[in-house]
């Protein structure tokens, strides 16, 4: 009798497999951040929004989807540092209780990822069966402009998503690609929690008075014509910017900046049943 053979590849292939579907099992909600153009702030939107949830006890973390223009490690003040491995399996950084996984720590800082879409989508896969990710309340994570491999990986790798967020900012150029991501996201059965509306004017420092820079009420006016939920905008603060750039999250400090955030969290905690 002639012995079996097995092909280590495929035994690898069907370990990944196992451990992928393992990660998933063990997140309770999966919030998919979007935007179907560049330059919106949607890995602020998204880093801001893991960390209120972390403020309300939740387990949180971020998987930085975006593979060639990874951002939130900048953000989250990580640029640089490097990624720990323990029993063949990636532990995530943390900063302020959100655990973050991103190209951008994998690599040596600023090597460019030249890479075509199935290299991209398996990374995705990676970070998710080769991540000690831990039990998880919310898993953000944050996609690449557009509606193109990874967005679709997400779609094909999460059947039951818990939704996506989609980002804009007023003006009508973002409104209308933020529209192409809706459609994508009902074409691949993926559910809408809403739409945030980010750079929403600006109060002068100096009189205050309120400076509408991208135009006004895009998101919202996207919202209501597309029967959505209006999620809430964030408005256009100078400091935001700055402690970007530091790798200092804006939600910790008290302003106006987290009292937005704190209603958006509200009522995609009511959307999600969660209160």
């Amino acid at each position: 009798m002639s012995g079996i053979s097995i092909d280590p590849n495929q035994a690898q292939r069907v370990r990944q497999e196992l451990n992928l579907q393992n990660t998933i099992n063990s997140i309770k909600h999966t919030i998919a951040i979007q935007s179907g153009k560049g330059g919106v702030g949607k890995s602020t939107i998204t880093l801001n929004l893991a960390i209120a949830f972390v403020e309300q006890g939740y387990k949180v973390g971020i998987m930085d989807a975006d593979i060639t223009g990874p951002s939130i490690p900048i953000l989250a003040g990580l640029a640089g540092q490097d990624i720990l491995v323990r029993d063949n399996k990636i532990i995530p950084n943390e900063v302020q209780g959100v655990k973050i996984v991103s190209m951008d720590l994998l690599l040596k800082y600023d090597t460019p990822v030249v890479w075509r879409g199935p290299l991209k989508m398996a990374a995705i896969r990676q970070f998710l069966a080769d991540v000690n990710w831990g039990e998880l309340d919310f898993l953000f994570i944050d996609l690449p402009p557009g509606t193109s491999d990874e967005p679709l990986t997400i779609a094909q790798i999460f059947k039951n998503i818990s939704g996506t967020v989609i980002v804009t900012t007023p003006q009508l150029v973002a409104v209308h690609d933020v529209k192409k991501s809706i459609g994508f996201a009902s074409k691949v059965g993926m559910r809408i929690l809403g739409i945030i509306e980010n750079m929403s004017g600006l109060n002068c420092p100096n009189c205050n008075h309120h400076l509408e820079i991208f135009s006004k009420g895009g998101g919202k006016k996207a919202a209501e014509e597309l029967g959505l939920v209006f999620l809430g905008a964030i408005p256009l603060l100078p400091n935001v910017v700055k402690e970007g750039d530091d790798g200092k999250p804006s939600y910790s400090i008290q302003g106006e900046f987290r009292d937005s955030f704190s209603l958006i969290t509200e009522k995609i905690s009511k959307l999600l049943q969660l209160k």
